[in-house]
């Protein structure tokens, strides 16, 4: 049986931020997972979680400068002192929030960049962020995207994403594979699941293309659910979609699952 969590940056979205724990429990959700909590205290977040009887599963790290066009610093030449302030600062945050997984975002391709050279340095700042991740239980999370909701994200295929794991060799370095990505870029989305899985810690969903409820668009879910839990996965999947209308009102493909 999948366990979804919500994404309270794309969920409940007509509320306020701190309001929206309370709606995703109502609604039966057990688990959240947002992009960046850094507007708010750890402490306040950490409550509304305790409060609620919800566990957080996932956030990113800092991404830059969000508003002017950043998408993470990770595989940026240059700024490495920087990303080992940013790592600081999300393990922080995750030690609060008993959070155990991190997506560390590595970044866009300037037009004039050296691949071969961001390649590099995303992985030297990986083992550095997933030595510093293991020190208190963390799991440090990469993620493929597509080319089209970020154009130029560094990682946009699952086989790129594996091979750098691989090249890092940290335990402790997973793949946050998002169904959604992988369609538009690639496809065969069950094949890629059955090939990846060992090293996938965390699934995000949505509708393709629009990005909205999983049961609207081209890919059928049902029948990934069942492939993800024939390979017995333990994690948590990520409900990264944007409601069509009001989020609850769009909860009832969730309803067959409990």
């Amino acid at each position: 049986m999948p366990r979804f969590a919500a994404n309270l940056s794309f969920l409940y979205t007509e509320l306020p931020f701190l309001d929206r724990f309370a709606a995703a429990a109502k609604d039966g959700f057990r688990a959240v997972e947002f992009l960046f909590p850094y507007e708010f205290a750890a402490t306040d977040i950490a409550k509304r979680l305790q409060d609620n009887g919800l566990q957080q599963v996932l956030f990113n790290m800092p991404p830059g400068d969000w508003d002017h066009g950043e998408r993470g610093m990770a595989a940026i030449p240059g700024r490495e002192a920087e990303f080992r302030g940013v790592i600081a600062q999300a393990l922080d945050y995750a030690g609060v929030l008993d959070c155990k997984q991190i997506h560390v975002m590595a970044g866009l391709v300037a037009p004039d960049a050296d691949r071969q050279t961001m390649h590099r340095t995303f992985i030297e700042n990986l083992r550095y962020a997933a030595g510093q991740a293991a020190k208190q239980g963390v799991t440090a999370l990469i993620e493929p995207i597509n080319t089209r909701d970020i154009p130029g994200f560094f990682i946009n295929r699952q086989d790129e994403a594996h091979a750098i794991l691989a090249a890092v060799g940290a335990p402790n370095l997973k793949v946050q594979m998002d169904l959604y990505h992988c369609q538009i870029v690639e496809g065969d989305v069950t094949t890629k699941i059955q090939r990846y899985i060992h090293d996938v810690a965390h699934f995000q969903i949505a509708g393709v293309p629009g990005r909205h409820e999983p049961n609207v668009g081209e890919m059928n879910y049902p029948h990934l659910f069942n492939v993800i839990d024939a390979l017995n996965f333990k994690g948590w999947i990520g409900c990264e979609y944007r409601p069509q209308g009001e989020t609850t009102a769009g909860l009832g493909w969730m309803k067959t699952y409990g």
